[in-house]
């Protein structure tokens, strides 16, 4: 829809706008926004490596905190890795693994700069709550964090439907940021990334589980 918009003002501009150059940085300047709404919206193909031992990552961007917290809605103490994705990202969101979502809730909040881990506390956010089909059949939580460019979080995921690994399920518009809890379980998976990493939806790996 973004993109179509602006296709439409250059359009009326070249129409009725006196020929110039002031038309002409206009219209240069459009056109920049033009294809870097088309790159935002864009939807790369992508080959999932399934894995089910595997927790690939949510969301493209730069993994910003690791760390320890507790999460109500995974009952008790849980590991979260915190991923901010800049207006140059792919803005789609992925599933982690096979999931059967639980539940999907929507928070009012702040717009605050996304590459604070405080932004995923204070910020508008959608939780969605998901149940890994595979063992360990625990809970996880993949939220969705408003920045402060981003204005409008899409997702799509329904409570009571399964999910393939890897599968598209929405998208945070114009930069934000994605984080993906789980259970704090020690000795039972080793967490596959640092802070600093670039990272890629569907396809990095964030937690290896142990199990065989």
């Amino acid at each position: 829809m973004y993109p179509a918009v602006i296709l439409v003002l250059m359009i009326l501009l070249f129409m009725f706008m006196p020929k110039g150059s002031a038309l002409a940085a206009t219209e240069i300047v459009l056109l920049a926004v033009f294809i870097w709404m088309l790159m935002f919206f864009r939807d790369p193909r992508r080959e999932i490596p399934l894995d089910e031992k595997t927790l690939l990552s949510p969301a493209d961007g730069t993994i910003t905190d690791i760390a320890e917290t507790e999460i109500p809605e995974l009952d008790g103490k849980a590991l979260r890795i915190g991923m901010f994705l800049s207006i140059f990202n792919v803005h789609l969101n992925r599933m982690p693994c096979s999931v059967r979502v639980e539940s999907v809730q929507y928070h009012k909040g702040w717009f605050k700069n996304a590459m604070s881990p405080e932004s995923g506390r204070v910020n508008e956010s959608n939780s969605v709550v998901m149940t890994r089909i595979a063992e360990p059949k625990n809970r996880l939580l993949v939220k969705q964090v408003s920045g402060a460019i981003a204005r409008r979080i899409v997702c799509k995921a329904e409570p009571g439907r399964e999910y393939a690994q890897g599968l598209a399920f929405g998208m945070i518009k114009f930069g934000s940021r994605t984080e993906l809890y789980i259970p704090l379980q020690e000795g039972t998976y080793d967490i596959a990334v640092k802070i600093g990493d670039k990272v890629r939806a569907g396809i990095s790996p964030l937690v290896v589980y142990k199990h065989e």
